[in-house]
C-alpha cells in the first residue's frame, strides 16, 4: 500500500514540476532584437514587436517614434512607418530576412511624418498601404506621403490564421488618428492618440483637445481585455495609459 502511495505522490510531484516548467516557458520577457544608429526593434510578445525610429523636431528635440509589427504564419502587418525611407527600408529588409515574413500591409495611424515618413519605401517594395480616408485627405493637403488604400471607419485584415483591425474612434491628437488592435495577443497600437505615463500633452497643432478624452474613453470601452498598449512616443504599458490620457485632456 505504501509503495502505491509513494508512486502516486511521485507522479503528482512530477506533474507539478512539468506544469511549472511549462508556465515559465510561456512567460515572455521583452527583449531588444535589433539595433542600429537609426532603428531599434523590441520584441514584446511572441508575435509582436515595437519598432522605434527618431524624428528631429524644433520644439521637442530628437523624438523617439514607435510603431508596431504583428506577425503570424510568416506574415507581418506594420502600424506606422519609421520616420524616413532609409529607416523604413532597413526595417523591411530586417523583417523579410530575419523574421522570414511577408509584409502584408503598412497602416499609418495618422498623416504626420512619424506615421507616413517612410511610406515611399513600402510602396517601392510593393507593400500595400491602408489608411483612414481622412488620413489620405490630410496627407494630400499637407504635401505628405499619401497611402494608397482608404477605409472609412474600420478595417480588418487577415494575418495568417489571425486578424488585425484598425479603427477610427474620433478626433484627438489629429482629426484622423486611428487605433490598431491585434486580438490574438490583446495588443493595441494607440499611436499618438495615447500618451505614455507622465507624458506632457505634446504637439497640439492639429489636435482636437476638447474631444480627446471622449475619444479615448470610446477606445477603452471597445477593448476591455487589452493587455499591452503602445503609444506613439515613449514606453508601452497597460490600461493605465488610457486612464492617464483621458485625465490629461479632461476639461478642468
Amino acid at each position: 500500500m505504501k509503495t502505491i502511495t509513494d508512486s502516486l505522490l511521485l507522479i503528482v510531484i512530477s506533474l507539478t514540476i512539468i506544469n511549472c516548467s511549462s508556465q515559465k516557458q510561456i512567460e515572455f520577457k521583452p527583449k531588444e532584437v535589433y539595433k542600429s544608429n537609426d532603428l531599434i526593434v523590441t520584441q514584446i510578445t511572441e508575435n509582436s514587436l515595437v519598432h522605434t525610429s527618431f524624428l528631429q523636431t524644433n520644439d521637442f528635440g530628437n523624438v523617439p517614434c514607435n510603431g508596431l509589427i504583428v506577425t503570424n504564419s510568416n506574415e507581418a502587418i506594420i502600424f506606422d512607418t519609421p520616420t524616413n525611407d532609409k529607416n523604413s527600408e532597413e526595417l523591411i529588409n530586417w523583417i523579410q530576412e530575419t523574421l522570414k515574413c511577408k509584409i502584408n500591409a503598412i497602416i499609418p495611424g495618422h498623416f504626420h511624418e512619424d506615421c507616413v515618413g517612410g511610406l515611399k519605401a513600402f510602396h517601392k517594395n510593393d507593400i500595400p498601404s491602408y489608411a483612414n480616408f481622412k488620413t489620405i485627405e490630410l496627407a494630400k493637403e499637407n504635401n505628405a506621403n499619401v497611402p494608397k488604400n482608404g477605409f472609412k471607419d474600420s478595417l480588418t485584415l487577415k494575418l495568417g490564421d489571425e486578424s488585425v483591425t484598425a479603427k477610427f474612434f474620433g478626433e484627438g491628437h489629429t482629426r484622423d488618428n486611428i487605433v490598431g488592435y491585434f486580438p490574438s495577443e490583446n495588443i493595441m497600437f494607440g499611436g499618438c492618440l495615447i500618451k505614455e505615463i507622465n507624458a506632457s500633452k505634446g504637439y497640439l497643432g492639429d489636435a482636437n483637445v476638447e474631444d480627446w478624452s471622449t475619444t479615448v474613453e470610446k477606445v477603452k470601452k471597445e477593448y476591455p481585455d487589452v493587455k499591452i498598449i503602445i503609444p506613439g512616443h515613449g514606453e508601452y504599458g497597460d490600461k493605465k495609459l488610457l486612464d492617464y490620457t483621458i485625465n490629461l485632456f479632461k476639461a478642468q
